[in-house]
């Protein structure tokens, strides 16, 4: 992608503005029409959310987003419309013992509320507080108790395919197992052993950035310099790694990148997040040096892979393997084009990366890397550019998502092709428009020199 190195944020604010002018009438949209008893919606399909069945990884999305759009505009509807539902319809995803994604549905809702109140942006209320964080603790020792150990004596979080799988998503949800070791809770094992949230989170991390993450050392013969693979699979009875695999991408030997979407932006959070911890935290760990080494190495050299293997404008097509991107020329030096006859695009990789981009920038600028965190905040800025406006950006009131041309499954052909189009394009889903808003937000606190939006965010 080609930097934009004299963009502002001061440029950006009007298309911030707009993007959550349309964004409320989208959120009631949905909320006035969806019908609860089809389940969760999950993305369009000619401009409608519908469902897919795989596991339930996208409510919390849909009623984050409503807090979100408080956060931004201070309409109260948004806030009273996502409590109403966090109280009736999330419970059920905080004792969910069958997936990986706890970070993504509790800390959107239970975990954005409680940063609203702490942030003094709503009435505190005790018992608010209170219903928040027994959530989260539920929420943290649950996701930490789906654990696989390695033979390293680590191990992972392992995700709905089951104990022998690693993903590269779970980077992400790793912050709800932040949030409850920031609220003193544990994991409480066989003869109530007490088992530390931090310390499976930092395994997890670490085993991820050993296996997901490549770095150019010759591992196999696809091994490129920042590369993520989705999948990586391992023998529960030993605990060695046995191969890559994958789910949603091309090949294992390829980058979906969505997937390395979620590891750059899971590691950024996560160095923000450690930077809070103090010595004594991290001392039984190595310390401060050793802990957040691993994590630097695996954004970085993720944030160059995809500033490297992405168009232009800073929206990247699906997988950078997919078989038909030869068809389309030199890609990479064009802008995106998502109504190709070849390749989609997923522009919700796109503002995943962006808010990694920004928070990688803001982190290495605060730890004397300034040039090259200079760099990828202004990729960040460029990605959001190019989202908050056409095509990216969903203007029309006949389309209830947010930000158009994101693809969820494409091997399995789950994603909506409209007549006369050869792939998927001009659709929306629950995670894209999130992240987007949840990018937007970021952005817009920043040029309003507002408090830094974190997972973490105590109201300090």
């Amino acid at each position: 992608m080609e930097i934009n190195n004299t963009l502002t944020l001061e440029q950006l604010k009007p298309k911030l503005d707009r993007l959550f002018q349309l964004s409320g009438q989208k959120i009631l949209d949905i909320e006035e029409t969806w019908d609860s008893n089809q389940g969760t919606p999950v993305f369009t399909a000619e401009g409608k959310y519908t469902t897919r069945g795989w596991t339930e990884w996208t409510q919390g999305f849909q009623f984050g987003a409503a807090l979100l759009q408080f956060d931004a505009t201070g309409d109260s509807q948004f806030l009273d419309f996502a409590r109403k539902n966090i109280i009736e319809k999330m419970a059920t995803h905080v004792s969910h013992v069958g997936v990986h994604d706890h970070g993504f549905n509790n800390i959107s809702t239970y975990g954005n509320l409680r940063r609203l109140i702490l942030e003094r942006l709503i009435e505190r209320n005790d018992w608010e507080i209170h219903f928040c964080e027994m959530a989260l603790k539920a929420s943290a020792a649950v996701q930490a108790s789906r654990w696989t150990n390695t033979n390293d004596g680590k191990g992972y979080i392992y995700s709905f395919n089951g104990p022998h799988s690693l993903f590269s998503d779970t980077m992400r949800s790793l912050r709800v197992l932040g949030v409850g070791y920031q609220l003193g809770h544990v994991l409480m094992g066989e003869g109530d052993c007490e088992i530390s949230l931090l310390e499976r989170l930092l395994h997890h991390s670490e085993t991820n950035a050993k296996y997901n993450v490549y770095y150019g050392e010759e591992r196999d013969r696809y091994d490129v310099r920042g590369r993520v693979v989705h999948e990586s699979i391992f023998n529960i009875n030993d605990g060695n790694y046995r191969c890559p695999s994958t789910q949603q991408g091309y090949s294992p030997f390829t980058t979906w990148t969505r997937g390395l979407a979620w590891v750059i932006t899971g590691y950024a959070e996560q160095l923000e997040f450690f930077d809070t911890l103090s010595d004594k935290d991290l001392q039984p760990f190595g310390g401060r040096s050793k802990v957040s080494s691993h994590m630097v190495r695996a954004a970085k050299a993720t944030a160059d892979f995809y500033i490297k293997n992405t168009p232009i404008d800073g929206i990247p097509y699906w997988d950078t393997g997919a078989p038909g991107l030869p068809e389309l020329g030199d890609y990479l030096h064009q802008s995106s084009d998502p109504f190709n006859s070849y390749e989609p695009i997923d522009s919700s990789a796109a503002a995943i990366t962006g808010q990694g981009l920004i928070r990688l920038g803001k982190y290495l600028q605060d730890h004397n890397e300034r040039e090259l965190g200079v760099a990828y905040y202004q990729a960040g800025l460029t990605i959001a550019d190019t989202l908050l406006e056409s095509p990216y950006l969903s203007e029309s009131e006949n389309h209830q998502g947010l930000l158009l041309h994101s693809i969820y499954h494409h091997p399995n052909g789950w994603d909506y092709c409209p007549a006369g189009y050869k792939i998927p394009c001009g659709e929306s889903s629950m995670w894209g428009d999130y992240h987007l808003r949840e990018f937007a937000l970021l952005l817009m606190r920043l040029s309003e020199n507002q408090s830094y939006l974190t997972f973490f965010s105590n109201g300090d």
